[in-house]
């Protein structure tokens, strides 16, 4: 898989169609240390936009890491999960969702479609400390490996 870095460092994209929260995000991964360039999208159907390059702004460069959101307008992250699935140009992500929704239900539909893990907001620090480790450890294949 070829997965180009910008500035040395793998790309993360953030599904988030609140403000604040998406704010709280990238203070915590400036906290943590993170040199990865962050992608925002507001909504399911704009991060696969950017995925597939089908979005006005162009194709983002292949993220290492994707965190979404369940509850956005037009296609929330449970839809965005499904869509990725089906979509052989861009499954194989990572995907992590970061909610309020602790329905079991959700939970269980997200697994189904390969979420890497499931984590409710109030948790961000330890997910984002999480996160930093993957991002400063993680081994890729080829040259994709370091961040």
């Amino acid at each position: 898989m070829n997965m180009p870095r910008l500035n040395g460092h793998m790309p993360i994209l953030v599904v988030e169609d609140d403000d604040i929260d998406a704010e709280a995000l990238t203070r915590a991964f400036a906290k943590q240390q993170l040199k990865n360039p962050v992608f925002m999208a507001r909504d399911g159907l704009e991060a696969l936009s950017l995925l597939d390059g089908s979005n006005p702004q162009g194709k983002i460069p292949q993220p290492c890491l994707i965190i979404l959101d369940i509850n956005m307008p037009r296609m929330n992250g449970l839809e965005l999960l499904e869509a990725v699935q089906k979509n052989g140009k861009i499954m194989g992500n990572v995907l992590m969702v970061l909610t309020t929704s602790a329905r079991e239900e959700d939970k269980v539909r997200a697994y189904q479609n390969h979420a890497a893990g499931y984590f409710l907001k109030e948790n961000l620090p330890q997910l984002t400390e999480m996160i930093g480790h993957y991002c400063r450890i993680n081994e890729l294949p080829g040259h994709a490996r370091h961040y």
